[in-house]
């Protein structure tokens, strides 16, 4: 497997109507050079199956990849950035998704939130109607709700208190559940938790989380576990002409076949 960490990086996800936003880093995170995650001895689930498992995840800065190289580079699932606010979907999501199912993968949507911009149920509604729509097909995975530090006018907060946030990111999940029947993961780090919204009312929602630590990662207020752990946005994974994303799922493949169904 050829899967390398490669040191700090200036993290992305958000892409505009007109262009691509530059991306912006996440403070506080990063590998340093050559360090790959410590991630322990190999885990199993109750199955037995072996995990941690390797994952990616694209957006409209990641064309044209090979799924099939990257699934015998050891890719097991990715998750796609969809849509963004109300207003942009992402020209790479049809491709990139049909390649992943394709190559086996188990693929799931991610949507950047940018409460700023307009309510919460509109932005689920987007999301939902441009590709974050669940299907109980045994692979797809449920939608992501990407919350992070404001890459736009304002400040890292959106210009928004902590009670506001949470609220917003209430009604996006309840908006998101009442469309799919699933819950909504959410996409965020301890830093931007802390800074932003620090609230322990939100335990309960599977938590993807950033860290770019070489050991485990920082956990934001209010959760104990995590089920998807983003290491590194500057991983090297076949089939994909540049730097990616890696994560790991916590679990082995039965594991990842129940949060599918």
């Amino acid at each position: 497997m050829t899967l390398y960490l490669l040191g700090h990086f200036a993290a992305c996800t958000a892409d505009s109507v007109e262009d691509r936003a530059p991306r912006h880093a996440r403070p506080g995170n990063g590998v340093e050079t050559g360090q790959e995650p410590d991630t322990g001895d190999d885990t199993a689930d109750e199955s037995g199956d072996p995990g941690p498992l390797t994952g990616i995840d694209v957006s409209g800065w990641n064309p044209g990849i090979d799924w099939e190289a990257a699934a015998a580079d050891g890719v097991r699932f990715v998750f796609i950035k969809a849509t963004e606010g109300s207003y942009y979907q992402s020209d790479e999501y049809a491709d990139q998704w049909a390649g992943a199912a394709a190559a086996g993968l188990y693929r799931g949507a991610y949507h950047f939130g940018n409460p700023s911009y307009s309510g919460a149920e509109e932005q689920a509604a987007w999301f939902v109607e441009h590709g974050g729509a669940w299907s109980d097909d045994g692979v797809t995975l449920p939608g992501v709700l990407d919350f992070e530090w404001n890459p736009y006018d304002g400040d890292d907060c959106y210009d928004m208190t902590p009670t506001e946030l949470a609220h917003w990111i209430r009604d996006f999940n309840r908006e998101y559940e009442a469309r799919t029947g699933r819950t909504a993961l959410l996409y965020t780090s301890a830093n931007y938790w802390r800074a932003c919204v620090d609230l322990d009312t939100f335990g309960e929602v599977p938590l993807w989380v950033s860290d770019w630590d070489e050991t485990e990662p920082a956990l934001p207020t209010g959760w104990t576990e995590w089920v998807v752990w983003q290491v590194s946005a500057e991983a090297e994974v076949a089939g994909v002409g540049s730097q990616v994303d890696l994560n790991l799922f916590n679990g082995g493949e039965a594991a990842l076949a129940d949060l599918a169904k």
